[in-house]
């Protein structure tokens, strides 16, 4: 598992978190999400609500335990850009607490928001892969197979993105797209804004570029 999202690619070891409580969070129907705002081409909020359909309805709070994700039946519309961001959080977080499951899933997705990524789920997921050890994520360009050998796990975090994808306000990482382990101390690190700690990983927000004239 990558303890390491930056943009550059920056390995280690990651750690699980021991979660400490059970962490509610009100969903609103109302309000539409600021970070799904302007978003070209993938159109992100079209497809939130593409995405938000009966089978897979968000429901009125989230709460950040394994118990919680467990008694949630499997994400049954498991299109390519659901599939990109479970496999994602499955070699990414499966280690992770639910908590920070969701917050891996927030930097992805607040990735796609961001003028210098890719546009879709897929896209920042596979960003540089073809280049071994100079992608984002290390499991798209290690050279190793990658297979799903825990399978409750990867059916776990696949309930998280689908949450994320429906809509789940993210509200965790204060629109953070890095993060790494307590362990390192990479040189960008000192240029974002660190947006909050969970576990042993550091979250960070880059600043959105600026068009030049």
């Amino acid at each position: 598992m990558t303890a390491f999202f930056a943009m550059i690619l920056l390995s280690g070891p990651a750690f699980a978190e021991a979660p400490s409580g059970d962490v509610e969070t009100r969903v609103d129907r109302q309000e539409p999400r600021k970070a799904a705002a302007g978003v070209s081409g993938f159109n992100l909020k079209e497809l939130l609500n593409n995405n938000r359909n009966k089978k897979d309805a968000l429901p009125d709070t989230i709460v950040y335990s394994r118990n919680w994700i467990d008694q949630l039946p499997k994400a049954k519309n498991r299109d390519e850009q659901w599939q990109c961001l479970t496999e994602a959080l499955y070699f990414e977080a499966r280690g992770e607490s639910i908590k920070g499951q969701f917050a891996v899933a927030e930097v992805i997705m607040n990735r796609v928001d961001h003028d210098y990524y890719p546009e879709s789920l897929c896209g920042v997921i596979k960003q540089g892969t073809g280049r071994k050890y100079q992608c984002q994520f290390t499991f798209t360009c290690d050279g190793n197979p990658e297979h799903i050998h825990e399978k409750s796990a990867y059916e776990r975090v696949g309930k998280v993105a689908r949450l994320m994808m429906n809509g789940a306000p993210r509200i965790l990482t204060d629109g953070a797209t890095h993060y790494h382990t307590k362990a390192v101390n990479p040189s960008w690190a000192r240029k974002f804004k660190r947006t909050t700690t969970i576990g042993v990983h550091h979250f960070y927000r880059q600043p959105t570029r600026l068009s030049q004239n």
